[in-house]
Order: structure tokens, then C-alpha cells, then sequence
């Protein structure tokens, strides 16, 4: 899932904001049965891996968000009107290879954009509790991360492998086609986590 600012422009302007974004996030996970899995707040965008409990789960989510943060930052900044272009996108992702490579795409998304030069080096994303095991009350973690180790360190040790190369330009390409389009591309080449 992702949520653009509009027009493209900033909806991050300061920590602040940050730590402001995740409090009404979990907020709103404290009332509507949706489990984030991975995220990333980037300056003008946010992305979100879930999984949604019930069918109105992630709207219920999206606009107590928008409701709470935009209500926020329009008041700090001395601002009006909506702050997100539309609503947010999103695509159903069922094949468990793609699934890490969404997940990658989202942890390396600062990286990608020169705001970090490694991902632990960004403090608004999830990759410090997958590949350190930093403690984050937004992630619930997904079977298949949980599966790439049998203690959390295994499974930190292989995230961060999984994490040490950068998403390949083609992968990159269908990823933002597929979040564009609303769906899964039919042929992506997906890392081999096999034996990780």
C-alpha cells in the first residue's frame, strides 16, 4: 500500500511529524483488526505491507490516519485543505517470493532515494526490528519472515543478507507498475530465499 502527499509534496517535515504519524498509527491499530508487516515514512510517501482482519480494515485505518495527522500537520504548519493525493493504492500480494520482494523494496526505499546511505541509517522504516531486532509496537511479523530463522537472531541475521543488495532496476519497474495498476506483475525476478 502506498499514500502519496499531494501534488507529490512533503507530508513529513520534521521528526516530529514522524513520531506524530506512527502514534495516530497505532492508534488506529489499537481499534481496527489490520496488522502492519512492514513500513516505510518517506518525505512525501508512506508504504505499508498489511494484513487486513476484516474487509474495512486498512480504509478504517487509512482515514483515522488521515483524519488525526492531517488535522496535525495543518495546525503546525498553518495549512489547509487535504494533505494525501486521493486515496491511498494497493495490490493483493500472494506469491511468497514476490512477498519479500515487496517487503525489500519498501526497508531499501530510503536508501533509493539518498536519504540514508544503509537502511539502518533511517529511522522511520521497520528494518530495524526485522534486521535487528529493535523492538516496534506498528510490526507484527509475518509467517514468512518468521520463517527465515528458528531463533530471532537467525532470522535478523538473514534479513539483513536478504537486505545487502540493492532491488534490481526491472524489479523496481514492476513493483511501481503493479502498486499503479492494482496488480501483481506476471513475471518478476524474485531473490531466492531458499536456505536463507
Amino acid at each position: 500500500m502506498i499514500q502519496r502527499g499531494n501534488n507529490r509534496g512533503d507530508i513529513f517535515l520534521s521528526p516530529a511529524d514522524h513520531e506524530v504519524f506512527l502514534w495516530a498509527l497505532r492508534d488506529a491499530l489499537s481499534r481496527y483488526p489490520l496488522q502492519v508487516h512492514a513500513y516505510v515514512l518517506m518525505r512525501n510517501h508512506v508504504h505499508f505491507m498489511v494484513t487486513p482482519e476484516s474487509p474495512g480494515a486498512m480504509p478504517s485505518v487509512m482515514q483515522a490516519i488521515g483524519r488525526r495527522y492531517v488535522r496535525y500537520f495543518n495546525d503546525r504548519y498553518q495549512r489547509t485543505g487535504g494533505l494525501f493525493e486521493g486515496r491511498y493504492r494497493s495490490l493483493m500480494v500472494d506469491d511468497e517470493r514476490y512477498w519479500f520482494t515487496c517487503m525489500r523494496y519498501i526497508e531499501l526505499n530510503p536508501v533509493r532515494a539518498g536519504l540514508a546511505k544503509t537502511p539502518d541509517a533511517y529511522a522511520w522504516s521497520s528494518y530495524h526490528a526485522h534486521a535487528l531486532g529493535k523492538a516496534d509496537s506498528v510490526v507484527t511479523p509475518h509467517a514468512l519472515y518468521l520463517a527465515l530463522g528458528t531463533t530471532s537472531r537467525d532470522r535478523e541475521r538473514s534479513w539483513r543478507g536478504l537486505c545487502g543488495g540493492r532491488v534490481a532496476d526491472d524489479e523496481l519497474a514492476e513493483i511501481r507498475l503493479a502498486v499503479t495498476r492494482g496488480r501483481m506483475p506476471q513475471r518478476v525476478a524474485f531473490p531466492d530465499t531458499a536456505g536463507v
